[in-house]
């Protein structure tokens, strides 16, 4: 059940205000929106503190009456008043002002003023504070300060959340036995209209500590909610999916999948087998798998998702894989055809190519195969699942690097069956997500590991060095060469940008073109033709190209065993978890890797504390799930779901770092909520996520 709408004047009669229109540009449309909208901080106005107990540096409270108020043009024009409240004289200074706070501030005035106490050898001085002219008693609760927009006055949203606070519909959603476990768990306030009550009018006895860390009883409350709310649609999304039909794809003894184990050049880790074991049990269910497939830089993704494709073609069925970046898509599929045509030519089947730019004989040639059913599997980027493809029957959607798709594009490939059933989908990441995430976004789904690299690849070597020391890396480059391997250099962009003076791609590529005579440098960004993209990496991967200088589209897929060196300019830029991508592009072979971070601080300064955290982290640690944990810690949950919920929000007041208890009660509430009492499941649900649910689904 909806919450009612905040009142509004309604359109048809009557335009909206300019604070109206602004409550609604901050999403605050319904009474509950306005409820849940929570205080920055708090202001004090709850005392007034006599000027002989005020100590420096104190927030206070005065009252008295101003004896002297005038314009000086001391260097710059300021408004000086002198307030006596009986025991001291205080100076309100103010910089800027308006005739307004003159006639207010006039001599024989009684003021209450609010700032920041500075007290030296001309006495007390508040400056800028705010200020009113004294009556009435004094506020008993603490005065909040809100998240606003300048059209929106706070004293306007003060009003609004008061009056929605009195209107909105906050009865128990909660069932007692539910509200009894969160209650054993932490300290919690026994009602939802108790907690709100207390986070928008504390009263002066609360502790603003407990306030602003969050850990009040109040907070928690809230952040159990909250979370519970996600929980309860991510599992209504499961459910709703479970309830939809798929293909039945049994594993036939002596089929592809047997087949292709046989003709590997290389044995399956441990692990691979494992996951693989879980996806196959899943594929013979009636029930859509809806499966994340995670696993480090290298840890053998690829060949799991091969196997999977096996066993859809072996029943008869058709495949598609999407990559988001044409490299990388080509990268699978000069796997795949390796590893798959041999053993599909007697079938009479094929792997077909489908990117963007295709000539148009070739791409309707590819058209027809995947429409008549010849093409077995399909392999491309998002030409995958534009209009004029149309599958004969797909059973098995494989998505990689996931994070990089959006809802409606996950949600267009599972259209394409056609028919009544829906396609299994099995989404890939080199990204690891951290155990709290997967316990709350990734909760619908099921998620599989793969924990070990195959046996072989050599260990990296990480350093973090200054831009200062350039020079010295273009000798470690042609140390390199000179032993015949090859080398990555990217940087983060590819024009001149004065507001960030980075060197670009470009200027780079001329740099170690005139530093590296005789060599063969190559540049690739995102803004080249496929053609020029598809001609510099043939090179590469070739061998005749010594140094390849880049932007991140080599940050996925690219694997070139000879390349031992990869070289990140400007390092500080780029996110932890991309850093970490772009590292798992050398060690593919048998030769010593090394991945030199340079960066530069900025002029006479250092590096900002987030950008040295991640370059720490770099250098201290190769496990991508200990980097993801570390990602999640310094940048939060938006680096690691990417477009999974485009729309929908993030968590706003509860936090993965430290609310795990939280996260854990509503994991083993939402279950029980929906089987023993869906329709307050349905309204809890509502209040929190609204119509942003739907985004959960995908």
């Amino acid at each position: 059940m909806a919450e009612p709408a905040a009142p509004a004047t309604s359109s048809a009669s009557k335009p909206l205000s300019a604070p109206q229109k602004a409550l609604h540009k901050l999403g605050l449309k319904r009474d509950i929106d306005l409820a849940l909208h929570l205080p920055l901080r708090y202001e004090d106005e709850t005392r007034i503190v006599q000027l002989r107990d005020v100590r420096n540096g104190e927030l206070v409270q005065i009252e008295g009456t101003v004896t002297h108020s005038e314009v000086q043009y001391r260097g710059r024009r300021q408004l000086l008043v002198t307030l006596d409240d009986g025991t001291d004289t205080c100076t309100l200074r103010f910089f800027s002002f308006y005739p307004s706070h003159q006639k207010t501030l006039a001599v024989g005035a009684v003021v209450r003023a609010r700032g920041e106490i500075r007290g030296g050898f001309a006495g007390y001085t508040l400056l800028h504070p705010a200020f009113k002219l004294a009556g009435g008693e004094l506020p008993t609760a603490l005065t909040p300060v809100y998240p606003t927009s300048a059209q929106l006055p706070q004293a306007y949203l003060r009003k609004a959340v008061v009056g929605a606070l009195k209107r909105a519909d906050l009865h128990e959603t909660l069932p007692p036995p539910l509200l009894a476990g969160l209650q054993r768990t932490a300290r919690v306030s026994p009602t939802l209209r108790e907690a709100l009550q207390v986070l928008h009018h504390p009263g002066p006895e609360a502790s603003l500590a407990a306030l602003e860390d969050r850990s009040h009883p109040a907070w928690q409350r809230l952040k159990a909610e909250e979370l519970l709310a996600q929980q309860l649609s991510q599992a209504l999304a499961k459910r709703e999916r479970d309830a939809l039909n798929a293909p039945q794809l049994p594993l036939r003894r002596g089929g592809l999948h047997e087949q292709l184990l046989a003709t590997l050049p290389f044995a399956l880790t441990a692990a691979q087998r494992r996951v693989g074991e879980e996806i196959a049990l899943d594929l013979a269910r009636r029930v859509p798998m809806h499966r994340l497939l995670q696993g480090d830089v290298g840890s053998g993704k690829t060949v799991v998702a091969a196997l999977a494709a096996t066993i859809a073609i072996d029943a008869g069925w058709q495949c598609a894989l999407m990559a988001p970046t044409e490299i990388l898509a080509a990268q699978h599929f000069r796997k795949l055809v390796g590893w798959l045509e041999p053993l599909l030519e007697p079938l009479g089947k094929r792997v077909a190519w489908l990117t963007g730019g295709q000539k148009k004989k070739q791409r309707q040639a590819m058209l027809d195969l995947i429409a008549s059913g010849e093409a077995a599997l399909v392999v491309g980027t998002h030409a995958v699942i534009q209009d004029q493809v149309v599958f004969q029957r797909l059973a098995l959607a494989l998505i990689d690097e996931q994070h990089r798709f959006g809802v409606a594009q996950r949600l267009a490939l599972r259209g394409k069956t056609g028919g009544t059933l829906e396609p299994h989908l099995l989404m890939m990441t080199a990204t690891p997500i951290p155990r709290t995430l997967a316990m709350s976004y990734y909760a619908d789904l099921d998620v599989s590991t793969i924990d070990e690299l195959p046996p072989g690849r050599t260990p990296i070597v990480t350093k973090v060095v200054s831009d200062q020391r350039r020079a010295e890396v273009v000798e470690r480059i042609r140390s390199q060469l000179d032993q015949g391997r090859q080398v990555y250099w990217v940087c983060p962009l590819i024009e001149e940008s004065e507001a960030l003076d980075l060197s670009n791609a470009t200027a780079t590529h001329a740099e170690l073109s005139q530093a590296l005579p005789g060599v063969l440098v190559g540049l690739l960004h995102s803004r080249m033709p496929p053609p020029e993209k598809k001609a510099v990496m043939s090179l590469f991967v070739g061998g005749q190209m010594g140094v390849l200088v880049s932007t991140t589209v080599i940050e996925v897929g690219v694997d070139v065993p000879n390349a031992s060196l990869m070289v990140i300019e400007h390092a500080e830029r780029f996110g932890l978890s991309q850093l970490h991508q772009l590292r798992g592009r050398v060690g593919r072979g048998a030769a010593a890797s090394a991945c030199v971070l340079l960066y530069s601080a900025p002029e006479g300064g250092r590096l900002g504390e987030t950008a040295r955290e991640r370059l720490r982290a770099m250098a201290e640690t190769h496990d991508g799930f200990e980097i993801a944990r570390r990602d999640l810690e310094i940048r939060g949950p938006g680096e690691f779901l990417g477009a999974r919920q485009s729309g929908a929000p993030l968590l706003r007041f509860a936090d993965l770092a430290t609310d795990t208890h939280l996260l854990a009660w509503a994991r083993e509430a939402a279950p029980l909520m929906l089987e023993r009492h869906p329709a307050l499941a349905e309204q809890h649900i509502a209040r929190w996520l609204g119509s942003k649910a739907e985004y959960l689904k995908a």
